[in-house]
């Protein structure tokens, strides 16, 4: 009877494990057929390759231009404000005969010409960013450059003219702007300059604070510098000093132009250290502006590119399974229902087990 009734419970203990494994593998049987989990789903779909030559003027230049449209009215503003800033007469400060001693250098012509200043500033950068442009054929690149250039050189040239108008220090050549023949005439009692020589020069000569030629200089020329070291990749850390030094032009380029001012005695050295000083801080926050820092890995790109690409990527996952979550749902279903089957058998083989024991003993 024993024997017996050790058979009949391993036959039941059989048949209960074919039910249990039924009942673990009908409910998983629409995970297989479905789709693989999320983690293969994302591997197997193969995304955009993002390469520069697809966004050029043709296919992404309007689109491109429309995003900025506010940019291009502000900076038409600014051009605007800096024209009226150089029609407006400058404050006249106070000029004693005391005071002649450091302004009776003489009155020189100019070794950068004003004319020059714009074409090294914005013509030269400007045919770089062109040049990278016909290279590359990224016109998310060339419009943020040109807009960074832009907003660095006008900012820069409102806050100086408004600078100049507003302060009026006289130049080292002032003497000989008041008193073209070499005779002066002052007040008897304020001993005050009484000036009779041509208007435009003498309102020339109270702008010397701060120097245009170094702020616009390192304006563009700084603007160029940060665009250069982001496209070289100069802070890559392989040492290369060579593109280090190629950073470091533009630089020197706008220096040699702020000491030029000194030399041609126009202005005075806080007039080019202050120019420049704030020149090159306007170039660095209207790059940022658009562009990362050149030691980011994307240093390349410009924030709006990156961007967009971002949207690409996103868009692409979402058109090619709008329904990622859900196998993942699905299979919680299914495995949290084969658990309970298999936590229903478990009870009902406890119950087995009780009864065979009560009926032997």
């Amino acid at each position: 009877m024993l024997a017996v009734a050790d058979t009949d419970e391993d036959e039941d203990e059989d048949e209960d494990a074919g039910l249990l494994t039924e009942g673990l593998q009908l409910p998983l049987l629409p995970q297989t057929e479905s789709t693989s989990s999320p983690i293969r789903q994302r591997k197997s779909v193969k995304m955009p390759d993002i390469q520069l030559e697809s966004h050029t003027l043709r296919s992404h230049g309007t689109q491109v231009a429309r995003f900025h449209m506010h940019d291009w009215i502000i900076l038409i503003l600014l051009a605007v404000i800096d024209g009226c800033l150089n029609i407006i007469e400058p404050f006249h400060r106070f000029v004693g005969q005391g005071m002649m001693t450091d302004l009776m250098y003489p009155l020189k012509g100019n070794t950068v010409p004003f004319w020059a200043v714009p074409v090294i500033a914005i013509l030269l950068p400007f045919a770089i960013i062109i040049a990278i442009y016909i290279k590359k054929q990224n016109v998310y690149d060339l419009h943020n450059a040109i807009l960074g250039l832009f907003f660095s050189v006008l900012i820069t040239g409102v806050l100086t003219d408004a600078i100049k108008d507003a302060v009026g220090r006289p130049r080292p050549d002032f003497f000989w702007r008041c008193f073209p023949d070499g005779n002066p005439l002052y007040d008897n009692k304020t001993t005050g300059v009484i000036c009779h020589g041509d208007k435009s020069v003498i309102k020339e000569g109270h702008k010397s604070f701060p120097s245009g030629h170094s702020s616009w200089s390192f304006a563009g020329l700084g603007f160029l510098s940060w665009y250069l070291a982001g496209k070289i990749k100069v802070f890559d850390h392989r040492g290369h000093i060579a593109k280090l030094c190629i950073v470091l032009l533009p630089l020197l380029c706008a220096a040699l132009i702020a000491i030029s001012r000194v030399d041609d005695y126009w202005h005075h050295w806080q007039d080019v250290f202050a120019g420049g000083f704030l020149g090159l801080v306007i170039a660095s926050f209207c790059y940022l502006q658009f562009f990362p820092p050149p030691y980011d890995i994307d240093g390349w790109f410009p924030h709006a590119y990156l961007h967009a690409m971002a949207d690409i990527r996103s868009s692409t996952q979402t058109t090619t399974n709008p329904l990622q979550s859900r196998p993942l749902e699905i299979e919680t279903v299914y495995v949290s229902s084969g658990v309970q089957h298999v936590a229903q058998m478990s009870d009902a083989n406890l119950s087995l087990d009780t009864m065979e024991a009560g009926r032997w003993h």
